[in-house]
C-alpha cells in the first residue's frame, strides 16, 4: 500500500461533520478509515467533576495536540497506530483503539485547519457550513441523548462558550478549506465528493 490520503472534515459542533464522515466512509468503504479529533480532547480524570464542569472544551487549547500530530506521522510512515478513547461523560480517557491503516484516513473535527503545521497533513480539506440555530439543535438532540446533559445546561454552554468560540477559532477556519460545503449535502454531493477524494490517491 501507498501512502495514504488524509481527508479533513472540519466546522462547528453540530455542523454534520460526523454525518458526513460517515457517509463518506460508506461510499468509500473498503479502502476508508475514520478517526476523530475529540477522541483528543486532553484527560481530565485528576481533576474532580466540579473543575472538570469548568473547562472550556471549545478552544483549541483543550486538545492534546502533540498526541494527535504523532497519530498523523505514524500514520504516513505506516507505523502501527494506536488512538485514545474518550468518554464525554466523565471527560477522561476510557482506553486506547487500533487504527487500521487503509488508503484513505478521513479526519473529522472543529479545529482541523487552524494551524499551518497541521494543514500540511491534509489532500483535500472539506469545510462544512451551518447556521448557529440548526447546530444547536443538534446539539440538544446529541447531548440530551448520549452526554447526560440537561437542556438548560446545553443551551447556556452554546451561549457563552460554543458559538464564541465557533465565531472566533471555527469559522474563520473556512478560507482554507478545499470544499466549502453551505447547504445539506445529499446523496449525489456525497458521492461527487468521494470521487474528488479517490482522484487524491497517489
Amino acid at each position: 500500500m501507498g501512502k495514504p490520503s488524509l481527508i479533513a472534515i472540519v466546522g462547528g459542533s453540530g455542523a454534520g461533520k460526523t454525518w458526513l464522515a460517515d457517509q463518506l466512509h460508506s461510499a468509500l468503504h473498503p479502502k476508508a478509515a475514520r478517526l476523530s479529533l475529540d477522541d483528543f480532547y486532553r484527560d481530565r480524570s485528576h481533576l474532580s467533576p466540579g473543575r472538570r464542569r469548568l473547562i472550556n472544551f471549545d478552544h483549541p487549547r483543550a486538545i492534546d495536540w502533540s498526541g494527535f500530530r504523532l497519530v498523523l506521522e505514524d500514520y504516513l510512515a505506516a507505523r502501527p497506530t494506536s488512538t485514545p478513547v474518550y468518554d464525554f461523560t466523565t471527560h477522561s480517557r476510557s482506553g486506547t483503539a487500533r487504527l487500521a491503516r487503509k488508503q484513505i484516513l478521513l479526519v473529522d473535527g472543529l479545529w482541523l485547519l487552524r494551524f499551518a503545521w497541521l494543514r500540511q497533513f491534509w489532500s483535500l480539506s472539506i469545510f462544512v457550513d451551518c447556521p448557529a440555530q440548526s447546530r444547536l439543535r443538534r446539539r440538544l438532540t446529541r447531548d440530551l441523548a448520549s452526554r447526560g446533559r440537561s437542556r438548560d445546561s446545553i443551551q447556556r454552554q452554546f451561549v457563552s462558550m460554543v458559538e464564541p468560540m465557533h465565531q472566533k477559532y471555527v469559522a474563520t477556519q473556512a478560507k482554507w478549506a478545499d470544499v466549502l460545503l453551505s447547504k445539506n449535502c445529499s446523496g449525489s454531493k456525497v458521492n461527487q465528493l468521494a470521487e474528488r477524494i479517490k482522484d487524491c490517491l497517489p
